[in-house]
């Protein structure tokens, strides 16, 4: 059987132009498949939500969040400790893509590409609205400081780990300034390689 390759698969096969840039407020203007692949890893909010283990229902389809992660996630910096190389360390993590984002029930009601996928706008706290890789931190909506690594959890124990997580903030917290981008380049922490 002939496997399919999509757009972002061929793109990963090469290293992105020296010449890529992120275009003003791309994510109003173009889908996910439009963007370069820049643009697509700028769209990460760095929310690590898609590294938290999840656990469905079976009767109901429901899935409820543990405070557990993925054995790569890393804690206390809230990012995945070898992103360049997860799929190899960790067989079943999931590389989104704009093909399977739509299908992804799982992603996180926040998640950016999500978001984008739906046409709906980006939160403040965004990094690439608010300007401040911070933000999403300190808007609660991350998982920095709030998991523990799977480790040899069985399903009993992870059932034991399901946790309610606390809704982001709607709004910036009093005397909260954001650091509005300039227009043509967003200020944001690179995702780790």
């Amino acid at each position: 059987m002939k496997r399919k390759i999509t757009l972002l698969d061929r793109r990963t096969k090469t290293p992105p132009p020296k010449d890529e840039t992120i275009a003003p407020r791309f994510w109003e203007t173009k889908t996910l498949a439009q963007m370069n692949e820049a643009e697509w890893e700028a769209l990460c909010d760095n929310c690590g939500k898609c590294c938290v283990i999840s656990i469905e229902d079976i009767d109901t389809g429901q899935l409820h969040l543990t405070d557990v992660s993925c054995k790569l996630f890393d804690g206390v910096k809230g990012h995945c400790s070898d992103y360049a190389n997860r799929k190899a360390r960790v067989p079943d993590c999931v590389k989104l893509t704009p093909k399977n984002v739509p299908k992804l029930d799982w992603l996180p009601l926040t998640c950016a590409y999500r978001l984008v996928s739906e046409k709906q706008p980006l939160h403040w706290w965004h990094p690439l609205v608010s300007g401040d890789p911070e933000s999403v931190h300190i808007a609660q909506a991350s998982a920095r400081g709030r998991t523990r690594p799977e480790g040899r959890l069985q399903m009993s124990g992870l059932i034991r780990r399901i946790t309610a997580w606390p809704a982001p903030l709607e709004k910036p917290p009093k005397g909260y300034v954001t650091k509005r981008a300039s227009a043509g380049s967003p200020r944001r922490k690179s995702r780790p390689d």
